[in-house]
């Protein structure tokens, strides 16, 4: 038998190890990924019309949020499943038409439209992952984000109008302006989103939405710019850490990344049940729920803005603070939120008893948990 110094050998059953590691690692996301698309292909199949490009019963910005989606999973799994989608779907049409008038499609809803920057971003990365002409999109999306920056004014000392009436400053249209400025810097060094995000994220700051639980609430009182204690809603902690996320990478400014976390950990310790995100309208009992299609989605919402929030961190050390509760989400959504057609519900903390609703957010929602697992869970 021949004799093999230990000092290779150590070296040799390290690399197996590590190759065993590697090759388990992708099968597990491999796998999320698997169920992802199981989910997605329902989630067209049940909800998506063709005829008309939108989802049955969605919304703007649900059916924007639905379509960053299927690109966010076709560029994690390297597939071209949906690749038909984007440009055959009613908001696709209209990024692809030059003539669009933006003003009118938002209907003045200025949270909508950054969802659709965001929607529109995504499936330009997809189009420029595969080499595609990507331009109309690109285009389109600073069409709409010039529109939501002339939205800024003065009144409780700064920040941008829910919509183009004038009546409402809440936390979510704010965080997205933080996101869409400090991510639209990264893309296009454009010095005006720059300033644009750091304005925004001394305004919000200093708003008080963020109350003294670490949670942000929905909004402004619009009579005395004071924080008006209305629902702190799961997606509004996530959506503003991963524009602080964005930030963080634009300036190199890490204290952004503490604070970031302030609001995901406080979700984790606030917003759940058995360790589960639990929006408080979610109710597993017949009856019980009263989320309404809005609400169905913000669950998801914080599981993808936490995978943006960890992207643009890029630190390992603050990836394992989530992983583990990313991989109890997608858990949560398999065993408590699927049901046997692969169509995901409304409520993941617990089996469904009859509460759980069942619409295209809803099933959106749990997709987007998926995936986000699938890229920061535990592989």
């Amino acid at each position: 038998m021949a004799w093999i110094p230990l000092k290779p050998l150590v070296v040799l059953v390290l690399g197996y190890l590590q190759l065993c590691n590697a090759t388990l690692s992708r099968r597990q996301c491999s796998a999320t990924l698997s169920d992802a698309s199981t989910i997605a292909n329902e989630l067209q199949s049940k909800y998506y019309n063709t005829g008309s490009g939108q989802y049955n019963d969605g919304e703007l910005w649900t059916d924007a949020n639905t379509l960053e989606d299927l690109h966010n999973l076709m560029l994690a799994a390297g597939n071209d499943d949906y690749s038909t989608v984007a440009d055959n779907s009613y908001i696709g049409k209209a990024a692809l038409n030059s003539n669009t008038d933006w003003s009118s499609f938002l209907g003045g809803s200025n949270d909508d439209a950054q969802w659709l920057i965001l929607s529109l971003w995504k499936i330009a990365d997809y189009k420029a992952a595969r080499g595609l002409d990507n331009s109309a999109y690109l285009s389109s999306a600073a069409k709409v984000y010039d529109i939501i920056a002339g939205q800024w004014d003065n009144t409780c000392g700064g920040g941008v109008w829910w919509s183009t009436a004038h009546t409402y400053k809440n936390a979510i249209t704010n965080e997205l302006f933080l996101l869409t400025s400090a991510s639209g810097y990264l893309r296009n060094r454009n010095q005006t989103y720059l300033d644009n995000a750091n304005k925004e994220w001394a305004w919000l700051s200093a708003s008080g939405m963020q109350g003294s639980n670490k949670l942000y609430n929905d909004g402004l009182d619009s009579s005395t710019c004071a924080n008006n204690n209305q629902t702190a809603w799961t997606y509004n902690q996530a959506v503003v850490a991963s524009g602080l996320g964005a930030l963080y990478s634009a300036t190199g400014n890490s204290s952004l990344l503490d604070h970031a976390e302030t609001s995901l950990t406080a979700t984790i310790s606030l917003l759940t049940e058995n360790n589960i995100l639990k929006e408080s309208c979610d109710d597993a009992s017949s009856g019980g729920a009263t989320c309404d299609h809005d609400q169905q989605i913000f669950k998801g919402i914080w599981t993808k803005h936490v995978q943006y929030y960890l992207d643009w961190a890029n630190d390992a050390s603050r990836t394992s603070k989530f992983s583990s509760f990313l991989g109890s989400q997608y858990s949560a959504v398999i065993h408590y939120g699927m049901n046997a057609s692969h169509d995901v519900g409304s409520v993941w903390y617990a089996p469904d008893n009859g509460g759980s609703q069942w619409q295209p957010e809803a099933s959106a929602s749990g997709l987007e948990a998926v995936i986000s697992a699938a890229k920061y869970g535990p592989c």
